[in-house]
């Protein structure tokens, strides 16, 4: 039965048809579980009413609980009105630590090896090199950080508001929420890496595995577009933490940084302290030549 569940699972049968075209292509349906049936039926998130939703996240729970031991509480929670989320990294302070990484990881069950996955990249830069990113180190490790002769830049998904990643999913996996948050629909997607290969921020990663997570590590509180637990051959992204930001939290990479590196807030709000930064400070997004508008802002305090 399991093998038979495999083969009528929507991914794989959306990857064959893609292939192959959809004549000639036939199934055992009627053999499949219950629970197999409803998966490869169930709708795209945006179509699906509260009362699917509903039956989605209850069977998703159900299958946590029994591959992961745990019990997930997965949010559906929607877009805070009248906002947009944007993000300020000032490089005068950011130490290159990396804290912001692990809590990243941490908080996303992002596979802690074999492999390891991380969303958030910090680049090493010598002093006065920054218009050559392409020459920064990714893997640097000294005794100690931070180092005189360099500056550190952390590089995560822009969350932009032209994003190409989302043009080119052929099967809608991927789009932009009213917040301003892209995001991945995990069961849609089926691991053609278009995305990644449209992303000009490197901002997507590949799930080559399952994720390899210790059994206490888990964090069960989770968003549907979010940090739920990901199957292999889906790509996953950043989403500015979107089960924290849409409950009233900061990302965990803002809550982490010992230097306060990291600020975020609501773009569409004049008094919040993302939009004294874009207004006061000299700051400057990624790659603005290619019209993607990105979220994400940097800048130098001095």
């Amino acid at each position: 039965m399991a093998d038979k569940e495999k083969k009528v699972s929507r991914r794989e049968f959306l990857r064959l048809a893609g292939a192959v075209g959809l004549s000639g292509l036939t199934f055992p349906l009627a053999s499949c579980s219950k629970q197999a049936r409803e998966e490869f039926f169930q709708k795209h998130f945006l179509e699906m009413t509260e009362e699917e939703k509903k039956r989605t996240i209850k069977r998703l729970e159900d299958n946590y609980r029994a591959k992961f031991g745990k019990q997930f509480e997965i949010s559906t929670k929607g877009a805070v009105p009248n906002t947009l989320w944007g993000y300020g990294l000032d490089l005068s302070r950011c130490i290159g630590c990396r804290r912001c990484v692990y809590a990243c990881v941490e908080e996303n069950n992002l596979s802690r090896r074999d492999p390891q996955v991380q969303w958030i990249r910090v680049l090493r830069l010598r002093k006065g090199s920054m218009i050559n990113l392409e020459k920064a180190d990714h893997y640097y490790n000294p005794p100690e950080v931070p180092e005189p002769d360099f500056i550190y830049m952390p590089v995560q998904c822009q969350q932009c508001e032209n994003p190409p990643c989302v043009k080119v999913c052929p099967v809608h996996a991927t789009w932009k929420e009213p917040d301003g948050l892209v995001v991945v629909d995990y069961n849609w997607c089926i691991g053609c890496r278009y995305c990644m290969a449209a992303c000009p921020y490197r901002g997507r990663v590949f799930n080559w595995a399952e994720p390899k997570v210790g059994s206490d590590e888990w964090n069960t509180n989770v968003h549907y577009l979010g940090n739920r637990p990901r199957s292999k051959n889906v790509v996953d992204k950043c989403t500015y933490c979107i089960q924290r930001v849409r409950s009233g939290r900061y990302p965990a990479c803002v809550e982490a940084c010992p230097t306060g590196t990291r600020k975020f807030g609501n773009l569409l709000d004049p008094k919040s302290e993302i939009r004294y930064l874009i207004d006061k400070k000299r700051v400057f997004r990624l790659k603005e030549d290619l019209n993607t508008e990105p979220k994400f802002y940097y800048f130098f305090a001095e």
